[in-house]
């Protein structure tokens, strides 16, 4: 079986507070892109190996143990049998990027071995073992718009569509480190919360209201990201922002922008 999980991006992010865990809580909307990745799962009857694991495209650093996917078939194979697998990710959303590229391969593992092999996992239990890989992989479990809270994990919904709009995705080739992009924050909450900021507010007002509180520290480290920004704007962007803790930024545009980068560039253009 093989599917294709999507990227998704970050409509304003407010760091409100750091908590006694370490982590911070925020606020923000999650909204999917079909900038995607290829996943295919099969039974592996050619061997006995439990997991046999194979990667192209993007090359990803690290070992197999500290990959989303394996650790989401460690977790649900403590919840169901499974029968021997054969994985093959082919990576194509940029990583460091901001746009959960590894969470949305573990969500869309989730869902698809529930799917092959009828495992009955309610929804419940695709969360919970999406919420032990990452902050934002739950959000992939529906992939649909969310608000999203405390950690990045509590989501509601929001009333968005964005669907008659260009949506224009920019990655300068910049690897952010998301626990870098913390260190100097100052956690505050904001005087209006975000979900009601965008559903009561006109998009071309976002420019000057809805903010990613990560792109200040991000911006003096490497100023080709808010270059990057400013062309968008000067493209005629309605709005444009980093997602998450970057380095990746989007345009929300009315019609159809120019795709003037640099040739180092990877760029994605959601049509309406």
């Amino acid at each position: 079986m093989l599917v294709f999980p999507n990227c998704k991006i970050n409509l304003g992010l407010n760091v409100v507070e750091k908590r006694p865990d370490g982590f911070h809580n925020i606020e923000t909307v999650f909204y999917p892109i079909h900038w995607c990745d290829a996943l295919e799962v099969l039974e592996n009857k050619t061997t006995e190996r439990a997991f046999d694991y194979s990667q192209s495209g993007l090359t990803i650093d690290g070992s197999l143990e500290t990959n989303l996917i394996y650790k989401a078939w460690k977790l649900i194979c403590g919840l169901r049998t499974l029968p021997p697998l054969k994985v093959h990710l082919y990576k194509n959303i940029p990583m460091g990027a901001g746009l959960g590229g590894g969470s949305s391969d573990a969500a869309a593992f989730i869902n698809l071995v529930d799917a092959k092999f009828n495992l009955l996992l309610s929804q419940e239990d695709k969360f919970a073992v999406a919420n032990q890989l990452g902050s934002d992989c739950a959000f992939f479990i529906d992939n649909k718009p969310v608000y999203a809270s405390k950690k990045g994990n509590v989501f509601s919904g929001i009333h968005l569509d964005l669907s008659r709009y260009y949506i224009l995705l920019v990655y300068p080739g910049i690897h952010s480190n998301t626990a870098k992009a913390y260190e100097g924050l100052n956690p505050a909450k904001k005087q209006q919360e975000l979900k009601t900021l965008i559903e009561t507010t006109k998009l071309r007002d976002w420019k000057n209201l809805v903010i990613n509180d990560f792109e200040k520290n991000l911006f003096s480290v490497y100023p080709a990201i808010e270059h990057l920004k400013q062309q968008l704007y000067e493209q005629g962007a309605l709005y444009a922002s980093m997602s998450g803790s970057g380095s990746a930024v989007f345009g929300i545009f009315e019609k159809e922008p120019a795709l003037n980068f640099s040739p180092s560039y990877h760029y994605y253009l959601q049509k309406p």
